[in-house]
């Protein structure tokens, strides 16, 4: 604090000095302006010869040597007059800038809240006030986000942690566990080991994907869609679910394989919360300077209102919407993040017989 006061005092002092400067040396050059002139006038007034206010009757005037004494006083005299000027016209200008940090210190012990609000008048240092609260307002949101992420993590890493920590205790406690009974313990324990293995995964894809680009090179859309569908296939089958593409050539730039991530999280979404003998369109194409994909499922009908909930982290519409429990609300939260990675487009619509259907537009 004691350094920031100081710093402050400095810069207020040196503009301080700065506009006395200014203002002095300004005097001296209208000085010079005048006094030169008159120099010139009085050298080459002969000698001996009467002055214009002796013919005139004017009076006996003023000297050049007196005219310059009295500029030299005046010029001492303004020295303190500039440098009060000077300290407070900097202060006006200064005065934005010592609200901008002290509002800048209460926000970094943790009041998130505060905004610099600064009024009239727009200048660069109200502008600098209105890019920080902008700044403030993010940076209070992604704290938000934050918190409220790792709240929902360590509640859905402690659900099977918790599980896991039961099975071994009622297994433990039992005298007469016999092999049977300890081999079906291991196996629900490896169960629950890889929901969390699945969790874990899946909140370091949404961790990479918010991370941002890390590097960019041409890619199909057409083919990551192809390469994604090879490995789904079967459990779409097995599950009833008819899958009809329409891949045409989709050229765009960006991370493999974020893009990969985006598009198997779409799959798994449109597969996950589907209905036995539904429908999975995809589609990859061009239109203009844009590269699109869509991804069109059949399923539950979804109010409109609840459609930007589900690109939040573990946000579902129901606990379970097909009896299955291998669902935890991060597959759209990393679609979401891997668009915005790539400063894509995404658009999401509900469809009235049931289902979503989502494009994310990206540019050529």
């Amino acid at each position: 604090m004691t350094s920031q006061r100081r710093a402050r005092r400095s810069l207020q002092t040196r503009l301080a000095l700065a506009y006395a400067a200014g203002f002095y040396a300004a005097e001296v050059f209208v000085l010079v302006l005048v006094a030169v002139p008159l120099a010139g006038i009085d050298a080459a007034t002969p000698v001996g010869r009467p002055s214009s206010s002796a013919i005139t009757g004017t009076g006996p005037g003023i000297s050049l040597t007196q005219l310059l004494t009295g500029s030299a006083v005046a010029l001492v005299l303004l020295v303190p007059v500039a440098l009060a000027l000077g300290w407070f016209v900097s202060g006006r200008f200064l005065r934005p800038l010592r609200a901008i940090t002290a509002t800048a210190e209460i926000i970094s012990t943790g009041s998130l809240d505060r905004r610099l609000d600064l009024g009239e008048p727009i200048d660069e240092l109200t502008e600098l006030g209105h890019t920080l609260d902008d700044l403030f307002a993010r940076l209070q949101s992604s704290f938000d986000a934050q918190r409220h992420f790792v709240a929902n993590a360590s509640h859905e890493l402690r659900t099977p942690l918790a599980g896991l920590r039961t099975l071994l205790e009622v297994v433990l406690a039992d005298p007469d566990a016999d092999t049977g009974t300890l081999r079906s313990a291991c196996q629900e324990a490896l169960a629950l080991g890889e929901h969390q293995e699945r969790l874990v995964q899946a909140l370091l894809a949404l961790a990479t994907s918010e991370r941002g680009v890390a590097r960019r090179v041409t890619l199909d859309l057409a083919h990551v869609v192809e390469g994604v569908l090879a490995s789904r296939r079967r459990q779409a089958t097995e599950q009833g679910i008819d899958l009809a593409e329409h891949l045409t050539p989709a050229v765009t730039a960006g991370d493999p394989g974020l893009v990969e991530s985006l598009v198997a999280n779409l799959i798994d979404n449109a597969i996950r919360h589907n209905h036995p003998d539904g429908q999975i369109q995809i589609t990859t194409q061009t239109s203009g300077t844009q590269v699109a994909l869509t991804v069109t499922n059949s399923g539950p009908v979804i109010p409109e209102g609840d459609l930007q909930r589900l690109f939040q982290p573990f946000q579902k519409l129901a606990p379970d919407r097909r009896g299955l429990s291998d669902g935890y609300g991060l597959g759209l939260a990393i679609v979401n993040a891997v668009t915005q990675a790539h400063r894509a487009r995404l658009a999401v619509r509900a469809r009235p017989e049931g289902g979503l259907s989502i494009t994310v537009h990206f540019s050529q």
